[in-house]
């Protein structure tokens, strides 16, 4: 921590010095904003240089910032030519800037980009914008140049993107980390609430328009995610006029739909989107194999054979609004109804065999049973924005004020039962539910304050309210009466209130004319009260944390930046880890939460480098490190017997979510992007990440590992309206604290072609079409038993995609802005 006190001070001392020397002089600086055109969005890291009348050499140059904002200093009194380039526009080039001798300021305004190919006929748009774009504090994945995702979902998108993983059943992992804060438009969003694999199941790739990897935040995001942030920015139309776009795909595993309209007509524009999606009944294999010890030394084996048809059903719509007041006052807002629902059926063959060893009997013990289950998931939510922003006649100063609400319900619920296979005969039965109501509440304000020399301050603060509530119940079967019968000895039911107080400040600036310095610090009041009836654990401490982060950045010639950044992180338990809900659907696996859980600490450290090439490559590459303290991490118990109010499960399982002790990891990701012919693109990406994990607070051992990923993507864009796609995954084997995964490989094709003025695009998509399942085998050790779990999951699919582009804009300019461009 002293290192980074004594970096803040250095940095601030070298600021101070650099802005003092600055101050003599009469020296001029000119500022302006780079927009598109038609979008109207500002478009960063365009080139922006200065020349002297005359000259064909720059005296000076820059790029635009995150918000397209530019700022040359130190120029004399005399005429100049200003030029802004970016790759897909036009060049734009201002002639005659005048600047006198006693002038300091010269304020452009907004300066537009064409595209550099437009297709006027029905106002399609197309351009060379690269696929992923590597900024200074992330990475840019842009949805709408990927054919293979257009068709798909969310999910399908995340599993190209540079240092993001998923696999098979839907995990998602970045850098190697599975604890990511996921947003949407930068904010918080309730449909993550219950199962972010079903939530990114939700979301067509229709509807949104880039992914941004953040992996190392700033102050001022939200300290939440020890792996960093994944923002998924949906689409937003600005354009005067009506637009919109309907795109269905059906296929052997996956069917969904979306449609989209926006309409605009002078300051007020409105937006609706209607989505749903559906995954066919696919039946997966399972088997399991436990061999254990139990409390008198007897060896016990469960062995698992049966089948699963599992079905997801999602929709979505959504309804927003977009009013300028007035040039500099804007307020937008939207309300969002999502729903998504899975349901599992299955059977289960089982063997349980006892072998006497240390008692007088010599006749091992057997029974052949069988177990019939059904779970059921249902997660409807509603939420609803408010955002204002204010704009100030200081370039670059902003207040922005957000409102979001969000009331979510999980229904969760199962439906079990156990006979002997000899004769039919039913012995053991349950019914359970577990409905937890979710209502959160976010405040959130920030403001950004240019300063002088490039520099630029950002302000805000933060309040989130959360409250959720969580009430079961439990029937059991009565064999003699065959009836189920109400439990109340098995009930555990909360009530959980959180509140977040956070505050944050960031300074950016520039010292010797090319390092471009961030520094911050946020701080977070995380204040909880819960109610636990049936447990002893019923208070939960509240806690605080100071989040610092600084990235140092410099931009070299052709296109190459560097830079290096840390920051710290935290993982807060959410109310399913801590959950004391005993889902028992698998009486020999039970799962449960865990409400003595504390948060989980990370200190994270980066280098990157990059590179542009001007045939449009590009190559990313990174060197990380990740130290977690409190690390989270799931874990399995297992019990000889093992009592739940008054019934007693032998040989049972316990899976449940612990505090381990210390995880380290050190990483390298490698990403290209190299355009082979006019034709054919090849893009890959590599992940390498050393892992080791100290059990300290359960056992005190560890476990190492180094584990790596693989994607490779090829593109051949055969004519302007046909294109194909193949894309490969593979995952090595992986290790935990208590076991290991083997690898596997996936792959898919896709063809896409363009018809009637390219306005409908038909799709045909392959996923694993050589192989029907991915195995997912996984081993796990831990005190007293071994059990070795395998799944098949049936991932073979073929589809077709349909897609419509509907509307004619209007991009006449209002004499204001006409006004506005001149000036």
């Amino acid at each position: 921590m002293k290192y980074f006190v004594f970096g803040v001070l250095f940095f601030a001392s070298s600021f101070f010095l650099y802005s003092q020397e600055n101050k003599s002089g009469r020296l001029c600086r000119i500022t302006g904003c780079v927009i598109d055109t038609i979008s109207q969005q500002t478009i960063e890291y365009a080139t922006v240089a200065i020349f002297p009348e005359g000259s064909t050499k720059p005296l000076n140059g820059t790029y635009t910032d995150g918000k397209g904002f530019f700022s040359i200093e130190k120029l004399p009194a005399g005429k100049y030519k200003l030029t802004i380039n970016f790759i897909g526009y036009n060049s734009k080039i201002i002639n005659n800037i005048l600047v006198a001798e006693d002038q300091q300021n010269i304020a452009l305004g907004n300066i537009t980009l064409n595209i550099s190919s437009q297709m006027l006929e029905g106002v399609t748009v197309t351009g060379n914008k690269s696929l992923v774009e590597n900024h200074v504090d992330k990475i840019t994945f842009n949805v709408d140049r990927d054919i293979t995702s257009q068709g798909g979902l969310a999910m399908d998108v995340l599993k190209k993107i540079p240092l993001v993983s998923v696999d098979v059943d839907g995990t998602v992992q970045l850098q190697g980390s599975s604890n990511i804060n996921v947003l949407i438009d930068g904010k918080p969003s309730a449909i993550f609430g219950n199962s972010l694999a079903d939530a990114l199941q939700a979301i067509p790739a229709s509807q949104i328009k880039s992914i941004e990897v953040i992996t190392s935040p700033g102050a001022k995001y939200d300290a939440e995610g020890t792996g960093g942030i994944i923002n998924i920015i949906l689409k937003q139309n600005k354009s005067k006029g009506v637009s919109g776009n309907v795109t269905f795909s059906a296929g052997t595993r996956l069917e969904n739909g979306s449609a989209n309209l926006n309409v605009k007509n002078g300051s007020f524009g409105l937006n609706a989107s209607l989505s749903g999606n559906s995954q066919l009944s696919s039946t997966s294999l399972n088997s399991l194999d436990r061999s254990s010890i139990d409390s008198i030394g007897n060896a016990v084996r469960l062995t698992q054979n049966g089948q699963s048809s599992i079905t997801r059903n999602n929709y979505k719509a959504q309804i927003g609004f977009d009013w300028d007041i007035t040039k500099k006052n804007n307020l937008s807002g939207s309300a969002i109804f999502n729903n998504l629902e899975n349901k599992n059926d299955g059977y289960s063959n089982q063997l349980n065999r006892t072998n006497f060893l240390n008692t007088a009997r010599s006749i091992d013990s057997t029974s052949n049973t069988v177990r019939n289950f059904n779970t059921q998931n249902n997660y409807p939510s509603l939420e609803s924005y408010l955002d204002y922003k204010k704009l100030f006649n200081t370039e670059g100063q902003e207040l922005d004020v957000s409102l979001q609400s969000s009331v979510g319900k999980t229904n969760a619920s199962y439906n079990q039962n156990q006979l002997f296979s000899d004769n039919d005969s039913l012995y053991s039965g349950a019914k359970s539910s577990n409905i937890v109501k979710d209502n959160e509440t976010i405040l959130q304000i920030d403001f950004s304050q240019p300063l002088k020399n490039e520099a630029k301050l950002e302000l805000g603060t933060k309040f989130t309210y959360s409250l959720i509530k969580s009430t079961s119940d439990f029937n059991g079967l009565n064999t003699l009466t065959r009836q189920y019968e109400f439990d109340s000895t098995q009930l555990n039911d909360f009530t959980y209130k959180r509140q977040i107080y956070a505050v944050y400040g960031t300074i950016s600036f520039k010292i010797f004319q090319s390092y471009n310095i961030k520094v911050g610090g946020r701080f977070e009041r995380t204040s909880i009260s819960a109610n636990f009836p049936k447990l002893q654990t019923k208070v939960i401490p509240s806690y605080n944390f100071f989040i610092p982060s600084i990235t140092i950045s410099k931009s070299l010639a052709h296109g190459k930046i560097i830079k290096i950044s840390y920051s710290q992180r935290i993982k807060r338990p959410d109310y399913k880890n801590l959950n004391p809900f005993l889902d028992a659907s698998d009486p020999s696996n039970i799962n449960t939460g865990n409400p003595g859980l504390k948060p989980e600490h990370v200190h994270y450290g980066e280098i990157g480098f990059s590179k542009s090439f001007e045939r449009g490559g590009s190559f990313i590459a990174s060197i990380y490190v990740r130290y977690n303290l409190d690390d989270l991490q799931n874990y399995s118990y297992y019990y000889p017997t093992f009592k739940i109010g008054d019934s007693v499960y032998n040989n049972v399982t316990i899976n449940t979510t612990e505090n381990i002790g210390v995880q380290k990891i050190a990483g390298l990701n490698v990403y290209g992007n190299a355009p082979v012919t006019t034709k054919l693109t090849l893009r890959g990406n590599f992940m390498f990440y050393y892992l080791n994990i100290k059990d300290i607070s359960l056992k005190s051992s560890s476990t190492s590992s180094i584990n790596y990923r693989i994607n490779i993507t090829a593109t051949y864009q055969y004519n302007e309206n046909l294109a194909m796609e193949f894309f490969g995954n593979f995952r090595s084997p992986m290790r935990d604290i208590q076991g290991s995964s083997k690898a596997f490989i996936t792959y898919s094709f896709a063809l896409k072609k363009l018809i009637y003025k390219k306005k409908i695009s038909i799709g045909i998509t392959a996923t694993n079409p050589f192989n029907k399942y991915v195995d997912l085998e996984t081993t796990q050790t831990g005190q007293n038993f071994t059990l070795v779990n395998d799944r098949k999951i049936p991932y073979r699919s073929f589809g077709l995609v349909f897609s419509y582009n509907f509307g004619k804009f209007e991009f006449k300019k209002t004499n204001e802005y006409e006004n506005d461009e001149n000036n």
